[in-house]
């Protein structure tokens, strides 16, 4: 079916907390194009499952930061993230642990108190259609490459949202992504980042703040070839988050350590304590859809994700990754 044929429905409006359920396999399956996507974003096999069930609105994601080409914000039409991240299953094991854009028009608002249907039996049409169309064509080399909504946002969202568009910090603080205080800093971290630019540009070196660095100051490392450390983390141990200088330490120029980057958003954990959800050994590439393998596995942590602070309230949460000579186990409290 395509896109011209698909069923309309009203916008639902929805916020932060409120229960929605996913439709039929074969409700989305009317909503879809022959390559499996509405506007251009694929709905998932890693989706399917969730068919029919009820599930929390997280965020409502009407825009996203741009990781493909670095072109900041981007406008995102009619979509949530719903309280449940994306697996990997049918794309080969990915961990990147991504939060899934849903369109309104694959799901309904519903009420806590109307009791659930019962589960209806899947029909069989969606999922070959979506497998399919979580492939690209080969790489030149042969090598295997994968196409899912990460890779695809471009196209799933092809107009950039300026910084200086107000209307989107009202919407954060109406949806509910955001509070008024948390809008506030962002848009002072913004401004301060534009003003640092500026002054690298136009002053003497003499007079940048913190050396052109935007606030959260994560400054290049020393190193040309940067050190490694294991310590076998494994899901459950307990760790904390090493301080920024230490951090810092490990770096080279570029902020990386073996390739692995450490941002502003990752330095507001420093100190904090947490437990090892998951060792990550390979995650796919947005920009070509193939799949890489980490030479020194990275590690995940329990409720620590990006949470947009510097960069304008962006609502995607992604999961940080965390090289093991950035964290240090501690010992279990009795």
């Amino acid at each position: 079916m395509t896109q011209s044929e698909t069923v309309t429905r009203p916008r639902l409006g929805l916020r932060v907390g409120d229960t929605v359920e996913v439709l039929s396999e074969d409700e989305i399956l009317a909503t879809l194009d022959e390559k499996g996507e509405l506007d251009g974003l694929p709905f998932m096999p890693e989706m399917a499952r969730f068919c029919g069930q009820r599930l929390t609105v997280h965020k409502v994601a009407f825009k996203l930061c741009d990781t493909i080409s670095g072109t900041g914000m981007r406008r995102m039409d009619n979509a949530v993230h719903l309280t449940a991240r994306c697996d990997g299953a049918a794309h080969g094991g990915c961990q990147t642990s991504c939060l899934m854009y849903w369109k309104e028009e694959w799901i309904k608002r519903v009420d806590d108190a109307t009791p659930a249907p019962a589960s209806g039996v899947p029909s069989g049409r969606l999922l070959p259609l979506l497998e399919v169309n979580s492939r690209k064509e080969p790489a030149d080399d042969g090598e295997e490459r994968y196409s899912c909504q990460a890779t695809e946002l471009l196209r799933a969202a092809p107009v950039r949202l300026p910084f200086r568009d107000l209307g989107q910090y009202v919407t954060d603080i109406r949806v509910g992504n955001a509070g008024p205080s948390l809008t506030f800093r962002t848009i002072f971290f913004g401004l301060f980042a534009r003003f640092q630019k500026f002054s690298k540009r136009v002053l003497p070196k003499a007079l940048w703040i913190r050396n052109g660095m935007t606030w959260g100051f994560v400054a290049p490392g020393p190193n040309t070839k940067t050190p490694t450390g294991s310590l076998d983390l494994q899901p459950g141990e307990l760790v904390r988050i090493k301080s920024k200088e230490e951090i810092i330490a490990t770096l080279d120029a570029d902020r990386l350590n073996r390739g692995m980057g450490f941002e502003e958003e990752m330095a507001r954990y420093c100190g904090r304590t947490a437990r090892v959800r998951t060792r990550v050994e390979r995650l796919l590439d947005e920009k070509t859809g193939r799949m890489l393998q980490m030479k020194n596995p990275c590690i995940v942590l329990d409720d620590i994700v990006c949470s947009g602070v510097y960069k304008s309230n962006c609502p995607r949460q992604f999961v940080p990754f965390w090289r093991e000579i950035w964290l240090e186990r501690v010992t279990e409290p009795k």
